[in-house]
């Protein structure tokens, strides 16, 4: 099942299960209750899935990169904030400002949450999970190491466009299956497992929620691998994982 949203050719935003050639809108977030006939994609425009109340990312939670990189496998879920006018979807152009200099991609697993909670054990952890999307996390190196006595993590990551999210939400994944592709002009850039995670999207649901209450359309970034590079304006990146789809932006 994908669940997606579009705008219609007269302006509608629908919410609801998406097919090939149909949306089937929905009256609430991830619920079963139809808000009206199906309706033909013919004309519309792909939204981000969802509007997340909290865009939560994480680093340094890949064995992989963290070997390479000479860092320890921490704790805890190490995590930043996107805002939410972070937030584009597929076929977005995403203006890169002077300002923020050395911009990398960042292909990721995004976990979707489906139902609110505050202190979740690991099962309940799983079970508030209710489908994984596509993530490009889009930084600004030259914002996030200005200045050397504080790092900053949520302005280099919350530039307009830098949080894209797409092109829907499957449900009904096994995680561990999965691998991240990023390309870049049609040339791939960035494979890799979602098994070599350090924290499960369970484990990282689980730790989150002791901090804040996990609401419906969060969505959570479970970090990126080896292979993040440089971009710049006119480049074309897409992060596609098998079973969800493909989301893809160009920058401007």
């Amino acid at each position: 099942m994908a669940w997606g949203r579009v705008q219609t050719a007269d302006g509608r935003i629908l919410s609801g299960l998406v097919t090939e050639t149909t949306v089937q809108p929905m009256a609430d977030f991830a619920g079963s209750t139809p808000a009206g006939p199906a309706e033909s994609l013919t004309g519309t425009r792909l939204l981000p899935p969802c509007q997340p109340g909290k865009f939560i990312g994480l680093w340094n939670n890949y064995r992989a990169a963290a070997e390479k990189n000479g860092h320890a496998i921490p704790a805890a879920p190490l995590w930043f904030l996107k805002p939410d006018s972070s937030v584009v979807g597929h076929g977005a152009t995403v203006t890169l400002p002077p300002h923020a200099g050395r911009v990398i991609y960042e292909g990721e697993l995004g976990v979707v949450i489906g139902t609110p909670y505050r202190n979740a054990t690991l099962a309940e952890a799983e079970a508030a999970i209710f489908g994984y999307t596509c993530i490009n996390d889009l930084t600004s190196l030259n914002i996030l190491n200005a200045d050397p006595s504080f790092p900053q993590w949520n302005r280099s990551k919350g530039l307009d466009g830098f949080g894209v999210i797409g092109p829907t939400i499957a449900t009904g994944l096994d995680w561990r299956d999965l691998t991240i592709r990023t390309l870049v002009n049609g040339r791939e850039r960035q494979s890799y497992p979602a098994a070599d995670m350090i924290f499960s999207p369970a484990e990282i649901v689980h730790h989150l929620s002791q901090d804040m209450t996990l609401m419906p359309c969060d969505v959570i970034a479970v970090g990126t691998s080896l292979g993040a590079r440089p971009v710049k304006a006119g480049d074309v990146v897409a992060v596609f994982i098998d079973g969800i789809g493909s989301v893809e932006v160009t920058l401007a």
